[in-house]
């Protein structure tokens, strides 16, 4: 497991810990917008202090960090070339996103920003594509043309653009995490738009009752929680293709784009939540396996004892099944 540093100064934004108080803890939840989603942070704490003004110091400085839509963030100015220096949230998140890069022989790849803004996914207006345009953009993107020097970022190509998009709403969830455990907070679960964290058992013993969404038919449909998880200091990060997408002659277009064809990808998995010791690692694998497809992503979870899976994946237009990898005990809402 990846381990997260966070600086001094969110330590020093509440003096009076929760573990200062031993008193009956008290369940308190806290929602939001934030990264262009919703949130929600959930907590047993003495006497239901209200974290809210650290969660969002917690998300102000990822945001300054690592949005692209905000012009003067590290990532913004990084991408253009403005400086090679980087913050310790945009270090440790590269650094993670380079090792998950070679893990999945590319599958996932954080320099993928001009092909997902060339195919309307990103913050500009979607290209007309043909191969020589996506052929062009390839030529631009390879996470092996990147190295860290110290927190110098060094780009053998220096039109490479980074996106953090598929991992960065979980690393926010891991930082909002350890700022609530340096409060002394024990039982806790943070979400952001769909990426999760949870800690500790809740004051009856149990777990954290995590519901996992059915594959929706177009964009525009309601969200149906057909499956449930208990989950006990683990993470759980879901990517998709029925959200997110445009239609085109007849063809819809998934906003998950392969590294390597530089295309959205066309197999037949439809949704994967990946299960990990850390929200940032579950979200970028989430993305590799929706690239990578049902059987390479089951070969690849056999292979290690730290991920599981939860896999839903199309068998004809009408009909979808579902595969659940060892380890994991996912409970359908009907068995309830």
């Amino acid at each position: 497991m990846n381990k997260i540093s966070i600086p001094g100064i969110f330590i020093l934004l509440f003096l009076i810990s929760c573990s200062s108080l031993p008193r009956e803890p008290k369940f308190t939840n806290i929602r939001g917008v934030v990264f262009g989603t919703f949130y929600s942070v959930s907590y047993y704490c003495d006497k239901g202090r209200d974290y809210s003004q650290g969660i969002d110091s917690v998300f102000n400085v990822v945001n300054q960090s690592m949005s692209y839509y905000a012009p003067n963030s590290t990532i913004s100015r990084i991408n253009r070339n403005e400086t090679t220096q980087a913050d310790e949230h945009f270090l440790i998140v590269l650094k993670r996103s380079l090792e998950i890069a070679e893990e999945t022989g590319g599958a996932f790849d954080p320099t993928i920003s001009p092909l997902v803004n060339a195919w309307g996914f990103g913050f500009e207006d979607r290209m007309r594509m043909t191969q020589s345009v996506i052929d062009s953009l390839k030529r631009i993107v390879g996470f092996e043309n990147v190295s860290i020097d110290g927190n110098r970022i060094v780009k053998a190509i220096p039109e490479i653009q980074f996106d953090f998009n598929a991992i960065a709403k979980g690393y926010a969830a891991d930082l909002a995490g350890i700022y609530l455990e340096s409060q002394g907070v024990e039982t806790y679960m943070v979400e952001i738009g769909g990426d999760l964290i949870a800690k500790g058992l809740k004051p009856d013993g149990t777990g954290w009752r995590i519901g996992l969404e059915k594959p929706a038919r177009d964009m525009f449909a309601g969200q149906e929680w057909d499956y449930l998880v208990e989950l006990h200091n683990r993470a759980v990060a879901t990517s998709g293709t029925t959200r997110k997408y445009f239609v085109e002659g007849g063809q819809r277009f998934s906003h998950t784009i392969d590294p390597k064809t530089g295309r959205p990808v066309t197999h037949n998995l439809l949704s994967v939540s990946v299960f990990a010791d850390d929200a940032m690692s579950a979200d970028a694998f989430a993305t590799a396996f929706m690239v990578m497809g049902l059987e390479k992503s089951v070969e690849f979870i056999d292979a290690r004892e730290d991920l599981q899976a939860f896999f839903i994946y199309s068998v004809n237009e009408d009909d979808f099944e579902t595969l659940v990898t060892e380890g994991l005990n996912v409970i359908p809402r009907s068995e309830l």
